[in-house]
């Protein structure tokens, strides 16, 4: 075997990408990576721990991080550049992807996902499905949005956000876009109508930082 692609996480979401992964690389051997699985095989693809999967004998070695967390995914990703292993991207067939927009390695983009024009991604940002990153924005590195989630034009998100399930963020101005600081967390359902702290959690329609009890 020449060709060997790694999802890395044998849980819920890297259950979800496998496919994608198979169907973007047809000719390769796809494999589970994780080092906490009990089981050797998961949906009929083999599940290797990382030492096993750098072991094994293929000239080419590539692998997609399917792990919500995105603290454990910039880690992993340390991790595999200390092996010289490609962290890849991996876009559903049925993404859409505009003009001008400059994604770095290590994209998920789920089935439904669509990127408008004249975006910048940084590393390991992950898409679920019928997300949405419309025109002028600018996405740091390990961000995540859930399902559903709608980011409109000239928003700006910073490193480790997280942006929940069904939540929208309001559009900006190229003079002001609305910041989404980093390690923010926008709640599942929340309107963002205007700029989020770092580290700042905000739910609800407006959204406001949730109240600590």
């Amino acid at each position: 075997m020449t060709k060997l692609i790694g999802v890395y996480g044998a849980s819920g979401f890297g259950r979800e990408v496998m496919p994608l992964a198979r169907a973007q690389y047809p000719d390769a051997e796809c494999v589970f990576v994780d080092d906490g699985a009990n089981d050797k095989e998961l949906n009929g693809y083999p599940i290797l721990s990382f030492a096993k999967f750098c072991e094994y004998q293929a000239n080419d070695k590539k692998v997609s991080i399917a792990i919500a967390n995105s603290t454990v995914r910039e880690k992993l990703a340390e991790k595999l550049r200390s092996e010289s292993i490609e962290e890849i991207n991996i876009v559903a067939g049925n993404s859409v992807i505009l003009d001008a927009v400059n994604m770095a390695p290590g994209a998920i983009l789920c089935p439904f996902v669509t990127l408008t024009s004249n975006i910048k991604i940084g590393k390991s940002f992950h898409a679920n499905i019928y997300s949405y990153v419309a025109h002028d924005c600018v996405i740091g590195d390990f961000v995540t949005f859930a399902p559903s989630a709608k980011c409109n034009g000239n928003v700006h998100i910073e490193d480790h956000a997280y942006i929940g399930t069904g939540a929208v963020i309001k559009q900006g101005t190229p003079e002001k876009p609305l910041v989404i600081g980093k390690g923010a967390v926008i709640g599942m359902g929340a309107v963002v109508t205007k700029s989020v702290a770092p580290g700042e959690v905000v739910v609800g329609n407006p959204a406001k930082p949730l109240e600590k009890k």
